[in-house]
């Protein structure tokens, strides 16, 4: 077995060639931050309630998720409760909540068990200006208290900038400089709010605040642009240690960097094992989907639902080929790596006639190769008018009537 190649899964040999992965530092541990609780649940139409939020807080820890952001006291008192339950689980996480940079935001925090806190703060003086209506030595000073209040505490506490991203990088610098030598922080977000980084990007951030900034980094990218699973990949291999993400990605505006695709693409790309039981991902996606009420994509990568699907005739032939001793020669991995059930053949207009062998042995008839033939004229003919796939009843309706018709 090769690291591309096992059991489970089958990418690319190229992944791992010295002349791909020279530069490549990971590092020794990686922890996941799920943010499906707080910035989850900012995505617009989603609520969940003191019992969802209980429900997915203890899925999320069975997968063996390190760090569970809970949500942020001040939002409500029902979050506030849901908040103080979850820390009464005992859970084997570490629980964070989010507060702004204010005093009274801190101490909610750590009435609420807590052992954590997300002190965000805006950081581009644009946005100060414009959205929050601050001058920027209320936010400096609103900081600096906050923090300090946060570590006489006893709260591990992250700083974390709001749209850092677009911010001037000298006044960005400076801004963290200045709260790492008067307020506190243990740990530093690396923080793109609209998902506005190039990975390249990504690199010269990270890059710029290690030069200032001696403390742990931590990534939270959006994927406006679909790029916030590679551009936390990218601040991982750049000092970073620790990722902001969400089970399928819900979150505000676009979301945020799906969990499942992060540690998936983490594994098998780059064989790196951040500890979470992959085989937990599809049932934690449905379970937050359904409390969400929010649905995705049947083939969105990992998790959906049509993901392993074949109606393909070319595919179902490969699939009927391959057997189940070389799966991956079909998928690039195993549905079981991520709990999803077994590959099926469905039937569709481009169905072939594998695909309708494979059905008739399902349904227990047989059939000469001119009546296959004709079944797969008539499967095609009803799926182009139906505009969708077969179910069992009707193919079986057309099954029958051919065997009938010749007989």
């Amino acid at each position: 077995q090769q690291p591309w190649h096992t059991h489970d899964l089958f990418t690319s040999p190229w992944n791992f060639l010295p002349e791909v992965t020279e530069g490549l530092k990971f590092p020794e541990k990686i922890k996941i931050h799920d943010v499906t609780l707080r910035d989850g649940e900012q995505q617009a139409g989603v609520i969940f309630t003191k019992d969802d939020k209980v429900r997915i807080a203890n899925m999320l820890a069975e997968a063996g998720v390190h760090r569970i952001e809970a949500g942020m006291p001040a939002v409500s008192p029902a979050d506030a409760e849901a908040i103080e339950t979850i820390a009464d689980m005992g859970l084997p996480c570490e629980l964070f909540v989010l507060s702004r940079c204010m005093k009274a935001d801190v101490e909610r925090a750590a009435n609420s068990g807590a052992t954590g806190v997300i002190m965000e703060i805006p950081s581009s003086e644009h946005i100060i200006d414009h959205a929050y209506k601050w001058t920027v030595e209320k936010a400096i000073e609103l900081c600096i208290e906050a923090t300090q209040y946060a570590k006489s505490q006893g709260l591990y506490t992250t700083f974390f900038p709001i749209d850092a991203s677009r911010a001037e990088m000298t006044w960005y610098l400076q801004l963290i400089e200045r709260i790492a030598t008067e307020g506190h922080m243990d740990a530093l977000c690396l923080v793109d709010t609209f998902g506005v980084l190039s990975p390249d990007a990504v690199r010269y951030f990270a890059r710029r605040t290690k030069e200032h900034i001696k403390k742990p980094l931590e990534t939270h990218f959006h994927m406006d642009y679909g790029l916030g699973v590679i551009n936390t990949i990218v601040a991982l291999t750049n000092g970073a240690d620790t990722a902001h993400c969400t089970i399928t990605g819900i979150g505000e505006r676009a979301g945020n960097a799906p969990t499942e695709d992060l540690v998936m693409a983490l594994l098998t790309l780059y064989g790196v094992d951040v500890g979470i039981k992959t085989e937990k991902l599809y049932e934690l996606s449905q379970e937050v989907r359904r409390l969400a009420n929010h649905s995705v994509p049947s083939n969105r990568q990992v998790v959906g639902d049509n993901l392993f699907a074949i109606e393909s005739g070319i595919v179902t032939s490969w699939f009927k080929n391959a057997g189940d001793e070389h799966l991956t020669e079909v998928f690039p991995f195993r549905p079981e790596l991520v709990g999803q059930p077994e590959p099926r053949v469905v039937l569709g207009k481009g169905s072939g006639i594998d695909s309708i062998a494979i059905w008739l042995d399902k349904i227990e008839v047989k059939a000469t190769d001119d009546e296959m033939m004709e079944m797969l004229t008539e499967v095609k003919a009803y799926s182009l008018e139906k505009k969708a796939l077969l179910d069992e009843n009707e193919f079986r309706r057309i099954a029958d009537s051919v065997v009938s018709k010749k007989g």
